[in-house]
């Protein structure tokens, strides 16, 4: 039994790489960034978690798994695997931003478009089959724990108007909340969590500095180019029929020239000369924004609520994190930071071997 969780997290591990490889070639186009990407993978921080008996090589085979059949424009299948990725941790749910910023975008298009494809509706019910794991654990727990009992039986989180028992155990007795970490005796699980989070916020910061445009509009001032290439996440392509589709960039870019004036359009042209220079392709090219706002919300929830130390394991699934530090090592500009980077996974395989197989806490 105890072999075969072995053989099941290091088979895990190993097509979560794979996924990964494959995603990356779909969205930095470049084999090589790609594959720095998977080796990082296969090394990062908390690989002893992917290793040894535990959820987190399910979690990120099935998040990386569904990102890569959301990229390939399977998005039904997509769902289900982040569905499953739900099952294996909680955080699963937080997937569901990737469909919500495909719902945006696609009904923004079906809009402009002026065809009565139901973008919402489907955005909204696969968003719900991607809560229903983490829902049913709810319900399962509440219908085993509160009902049948007497009211002054019950525990404290049965009571509430929405009876979550998860969030329950997690502020009872984890002290889980926003800041509730805060103090000085946690200095050194601060300490701990420091370079995944100093790695994660530049990544975060470096994209915004680049592409601030896509922040402040959210990805809807991406160029035509850039969403023809995004891979599914901005078009309608597998939505609508086929005739449809050749006409759809035709549609949208007519429609927006009556709309748009002069100024506007000229923001749009340089937007586009802008989008073909290597300051905006590879990890910079807009098909990464949603992956950097998802890095982004992750990294602030593990640093203003969660346990910080566990923020080395909780960010380690997250495809933009591997391609920043790929592009850092690429970077002749950043020499240092290959040394630094492969320097802080190797310490940290080996301190997170030691403690975590003698019970220690790490991360």
């Amino acid at each position: 039994m105890v072999f075969s969780g072995y053989v099941v997290s290091n088979l895990a591990f190993v097509f979560a790489a794979i996924y990964l490889f494959r995603i990356s070639v779909n969205i930095l186009k470049d084999t090589e960034a790609s594959f720095r990407a998977s080796v990082m993978f296969c090394f990062n921080p908390a690989s002893i978690f992917y290793s040894s008996i535990y959820s987190e090589s399910l979690y990120a085979l099935f998040s990386i798994g569904g990102l890569y059949h959301l990229l390939s424009g399977a998005s039904n299948v997509a769902v289900l695997w982040f569905a499953l990725s739900g099952c294996a941790r909680s955080n699963g749910i937080l997937n569901a931003g990737y469909i919500c910023f495909q719902t945006m975008h696609r009904a923004y298009e079906a809009f402009y478009l002026k065809k009565r494809v139901c973008v919402l509706v489907t955005g909204f019910l696969r968003c719900v089959c991607i809560c229903l794991p983490f829902v049913a654990f709810q319900a399962y727990g509440y219908y085993n724990i509160c009902h049948g009992h007497k009211l002054d039986e019950l525990r404290p989180w049965c009571k509430g108007k929405v009876p979550l028992l998860y969030n329950f155990i997690q502020s009872h007795y984890w002290g889980v909340g926003f800041l509730r970490y805060f103090q000085f005796k946690q200095l050194p699980n601060f300490l701990l969590a420091s370079p995944i989070l100093s790695l994660a916020v530049c990544s975060v910061v470096s994209y915004m500095k680049t592409r601030p445009e896509l922040f402040i509009s959210l990805g809807f001032q991406a160029t035509e180019k850039e969403k023809s290439s995004s891979a599914r996440l901005y078009s309608l392509k597998d939505e609508l029929e086929p005739d449809v589709i050749t006409s759809s960039n035709i549609g949208i870019r007519d429609l927006r020239h009556r709309k748009l004036n002069k100024k506007k359009d000229v923001t749009i042209t340089s937007a586009a000369a802008k989008s073909n220079s290597p300051e905006t392709s590879g990890y910079f090219s807009a098909d990464v924004f949603p992956f950097v706002v998802h890095l982004g919300l992750m990294t602030a929830t593990a640093f203003f609520i969660m346990h910080v130390q566990v923020a080395t394991r909780f960010l380690s699934a997250s495809p933009s994190l591997y391609w920043f530090a790929s592009h850092l090592i690429a970077s002749p500009r950043h020499r240092k930071w290959e040394y630094l980077i492969w320097s802080y996974c190797a310490a940290y395989i080996l301190l997170g071997t030691l403690l975590f197989s003698n019970f220690y806490p790490f991360t």
